[in-house]
């Protein structure tokens, strides 16, 4: 990768999401500085800077081929195998190959369609705050879940989870909405983790540990169904 390419990831233009923290660290940085001094213009000014960095989004450039499943955000997948999807979103009560892709403070945080489709659903659950890390964080940590519905009558589920630090789930995606495969739905403040709940017999492509890539790494393909 080029140099310039790499410096485009890093200083890719800010999620709306980021605004309010940007505004405020702007003005800390300049009223504040101006008020109390240079160690607060540097304080405030640090906090922009980060704040550039996290909200950051880089165009994503999603695989052409029909029938992907991709990884709705980047960060480290750290559990992989079946679970329940969550009741609320009327996904049925049998397991699923589940992929959870937990994301730090240095990982791209806005939230990818993993699949071409319709939203079906979207249902927001306040809860806990408990690392996202964790298996637990699934159950009891606060979370957004979308059910997309398949072309082909099926459905996927994608649950926005929050994590010891986060303290704010966007969805921007609507009930009803078509979304296209890598097309943006959200974005999740400070450290979290997406969990992916994959459609009946599709059988996850990817293991512990693997570094995701949000609307380019491929997590499955809908024609393994078994």
């Amino acid at each position: 990768m080029s140099l310039r390419n790499s410096m485009s990831l890093v200083l890719a233009p800010p999620h709306p999401a980021g605004r309010p923290f940007l505004w405020g660290g702007a003005a800390v940085a300049v009223l504040g500085g101006l008020i109390l001094g240079a160690w607060l213009f540097w304080l405030g000014a640090a906090f922009t800077g980060f704040c550039l960095y996290f909200f950051r989004d880089p165009r994503r450039v999603p695989p052409p081929r029909p029938g992907l499943v991709l990884a709705p955000a980047d960060g480290k997948v750290v559990l992989v195998g079946p679970a329940v999807p969550p009741a609320e979103l009327e996904m049925g009560s049998a397991p699923r190959q589940r992929v959870a892709i937990f994301l730090s403070v240095l990982d791209v945080h806005v939230n990818r369609s993993p699949v071409l489709g319709r939203v079906g659903r979207i249902v927001y659950r306040a809860g806990a705050f408990f690392d996202a890390s964790l298996d637990k964080a699934s159950e009891h940590n606060e979370r957004n879940g979308l059910r997309i519905d398949l072309p082909d009558g099926g459905n996927l589920g994608c649950v926005q989870i929050a994590g010891l630090v986060a303290r704010r789930i966007v969805c921007t995606a609507r009930e009803g909405d078509q979304i296209l495969a890598g097309e943006r739905f959200g974005i999740i403040r400070f450290g979290s983790r997406t969990d992916v709940y994959l459609p009946e017999g599709v059988k996850p492509l990817v293991t512990l540990g693997q570094t995701m890539i949000g609307g380019e790494t491929v997590l499955a393909e809908l024609g393994t169904r078994g």
